[in-house]
């Protein structure tokens, strides 16, 4: 609530004077579509229906981007992206916490039958779409940023241990009732005016991942271990 709401309406707020501004671009998140039964993904359907408080907050924020719009003609463009990873990652996002544990043969936590599936976007390809953002002439626009291409949380799985070569242990649990089934970006908004084009696939960004986490671990020690 506070960063995704009452820290974006200051934000805009403070901008709504200012003529200088190019655009502003808001973080939004695939967390907005909820449980969408029409795959992929697309800007133009419905997202009246956020499982999560998470989904809900930022649904908030592209209401509040609209309205400053509207009110102060400020130029927004709203990303939504869809579970992004690689070097750099929080600790506690998935791909960084299975590499991890993973490593330390350790458990780790794995919701539902493996079924779910995420649109994992590479940080290289979402940076270029903001970059497609910041340049393109939209006074308000909101596109997706994702892969296209889903991958199932086993499937996720398999192939970190593949890259990691160690075989995963795994602590089950039910699937948490704010969790997606899946998500799935129809990018074709973004690529016919952003010219987005996601390159990483699932498993070179994963070794890429691997590489990054390895140099840092050689670095840091134990803050990655």
């Amino acid at each position: 609530m506070k960063n995704n709401i009452s820290v974006t309406q200051k934000i805009l707020e403070s901008l709504k004077n200012n003529t200088t501004l190019k655009k502003f671009i808001f973080a939004s998140s695939s967390s907005v579509y909820g449980n969408n039964k029409k795959t992929p993904f697309s800007e133009d359907d419905i997202v009246d229906y956020q499982i999560s408080p998470y989904g809900a907050t930022k649904k908030m924020g592209e209401i509040m981007c609209y309205t400053y719009h509207h009110l102060s003609e400020i130029p927004t463009t709203c990303l939504r992206f869809f579970t992004v990873y690689g070097p750099g990652q929080r600790p506690e996002m998935a791909i960084h916490k299975f590499t991890r544990l993973m490593k330390n043969n350790q458990p780790i936590p794995f919701y539902g039958d493996g079924s779910t599936a995420r649109d994992y976007t590479f940080i290289d390809d979402i940076i270029d779409g903001i970059f497609g953002a910041m340049n393109a002439e939209d006074q308000f626009a909101i596109y997706n940023l994702g892969n296209s291409e889903p991958v199932k949380l086993d499937e996720l799985v398999h192939v970190l241990g593949e890259r990691l070569g160690c075989e995963p242990i795994l602590d089950l649990h039910p699937l948490p009732a704010g969790d997606v089934i899946q998500t799935f970006a129809d990018v074709s908004r973004a690529k016919s005016r952003l010219d987005y084009e996601p390159q990483v696939s699932i498993d070179d960004g994963i070794s890429q991942f691997i590489e990054w986490f390895d140099k840092m671990v050689t670095s840091h020690g134990e803050l990655f271990s």
